[in-house]
């Protein structure tokens, strides 16, 4: 490969965060979608849903579980466009999951720009600071990490791109950050 699938203006973007923006559907943490969530994830950790027993952990209170904040924003009000649908409408290789929002939608990033048409999804981490508790309003923040060039085995260019999504609480507080890269090919 001679020339880099790496532009100056994919570069440029390596920092760039998009705005900070309040992501609960349309309330704060409430306990009918706590308690579809943990259902959904099997999760039967008593701190999620008995208020006696979570009065007597270190939380003080029912918490929820960690990851609980990144879903808050895939919630859509009732009788809403099915955002999966118009993921597929807008883009039929679409994964159907989207990531981190787009400029064109609050708190977006801007697309990269490049001629690589395929995605892949290379892996997701979670660095948990905080229990996000029972009427906690949630914010997000999201930001370009990194973008690295590789080459494959068969010498095609492609490029890992990592976004890192902040969750904070009403006061700022640092709940956890979300770390997904993707490969584009």
């Amino acid at each position: 490969m001679s020339d880099s699938i790496l532009t100056d203006d994919i570069r440029a973007l390596v920092g760039f965060a998009g705005e900070r923006i309040e992501v609960t559907f349309p309330w704060g943490i409430e306990r009918e979608g706590l308690r579809t969530f943990t259902q959904a994830i099997m999760d039967r950790d008593a701190r999620y849903w008995d208020e006696d027993f979570a009065k007597s952990t270190r939380f003080g209170g029912l918490v929820t579980p960690p990851i609980y904040v990144a879903y808050l924003g895939r919630r859509s009000p009732p009788g809403s466009e099915d955002t999966i649908t118009a993921a597929y409408a807008a883009n039929p290789n679409s994964d159907g999951i989207g990531g981190v929002a787009r400029a064109e939608s609050k708190g977006g990033l801007p697309p990269i720009r490049t001629t690589l048409k395929r995605v892949l999804n290379a892996g997701n981490e979670i660095e948990v600071r905080s229990y996000p508790k029972i009427g906690d309003r949630i914010f997000s923040q999201g930001r370009y990490a990194s973008i690295r060039e590789r080459v494959t085995d068969d010498g095609a260019p492609m490029i890992i791109i990592t976004t890192e999504t902040t969750y904070t609480d009403q006061d700022g507080a640092v709940l956890c950050i979300l770390r997904a890269s993707q490969i584009r090919r």
